[in-house]
Order: C-alpha cells, then structure tokens, then sequence
C-alpha cells in the first residue's frame, strides 16, 4: 500500500512539471525561430515578455517574503523595461555607442528576461515548485526547454529547407532572407 502511495505523489509532482515544461517550450520556440530565420526577435516577442516581466515584477514586490531576494528578482524583471525605456531616449537613426547600448540591452533583455520571467512565472503559479520539485526534473526542464529553442533557431536557419516564401506571406509574416518561392 505504501508503494502504492508513492506513485501517486510522484504522478502528482511530475504532472505539473511536464505542463511547466511544455509551456515554456511552446513560449521560447517562436523568438529562437525569428532570430535564426529572420536574424532578429520581433517587437511583439520582446513586448510580451516586458508585459509579462513587468506583472510579475509586481507581484514580486508585493509578496510576502524576505525583502533582499526580492529586490533582486525585482531587478531583473526590470530589464525589459529598461530595454523599452531606452528605445524611447536612443535616436535610432544614428549610428553611435547609444545604438549598440540599445542594441545589447534589447539582447540582454531578451537572453537574461525571457527565462528568467518564465522562472518567476513558475513560481508564482506553482510556490512550491522549488521545494516539491527534484533538482533531476528542474534540470530536464531546463535542458528540454533550452533544446527545443536551439532547435527552433536551427530550424530558422534553415527554414528554406522545408518551408517556403509562400508560406511565411500566408501566415502573416514577412519573407525571411534566403526563402524559397514554391515552384
């Protein structure tokens, strides 16, 4: 009976991790992909994760725990808007230190806040995720996750291979260089 019981909890702990890692596999693939296809991540990508961040930046100041982590979390999900903040007082137009710091406060942005967001985001809604979790299944997550965005942004790279000029324009999207017309 007792080995009974111990099934059932380790059914019940992996469930809401395999939900946490295929959400955050189906949340990373669209930017990898953008950047390998295109050589960029979209606005809209970079948007949802400053409005994503920035929710929890709040909940993260308003919850209930020790004031130094927080402040720190808190920190980091400011990047993106930091980010934002910064394409406002940046000329874009020049060419100058103020564009490459742009530049590579758009790539920190994105490289440090996405996982990050989704870190916190798991943690809110799961609290006991940190404590329930075992460090075996926290780094499957991670590694899995990490694998399906490399292997969207070789997928970009290589979108010529198996999509076409013809698919990317009736999704709505622009041409990727090098895409190739049906025949």
């Amino acid at each position: 009976m007792a080995e009974a019981s111990i099934v059932e909890d380790q059914r019940r702990r992996s469930v809401p991790a395999g939900v946490i890692m295929v959400g955050m596999a189906a949340i990373a693939w669209w930017p990898a992909f953008t950047l390998g296809a295109w050589k960029e991540i979209f606005f809209d990508d970079i948007l949802a994760l400053w409005a994503a961040s920035t929710a929890a930046f709040v909940f993260v100041l308003v919850e209930r725990k020790p004031v130094g982590g927080r402040l720190a979390r808190a920190f980091v999900l400011l990047l993106p808007s930091l980010w934002l903040l910064l394409n406002f007082v940046v000329d874009d137009q020049t060419e100058d230190l103020g564009v490459a710091l742009l530049d590579l406060a758009g790539l920190l942005a994105v490289i440090v806040g996405i996982p990050f967001t989704l870190w916190v985001l798991v943690r809110i809604v799961w609290p006991d995720f940190a404590t329930e979790t075992r460090k075996r299944t926290k780094w499957l997550i991670v590694i899995v996750v990490l694998g399906v965005a490399i292997a969207a942004f070789v997928l970009g790279l290589n979108q010529a291979r198996f999509l076409t000029c013809e698919d990317f324009a009736i999704s709505g999207n622009s041409e990727p260089p090098g895409c190739v017309h049906a025949d």
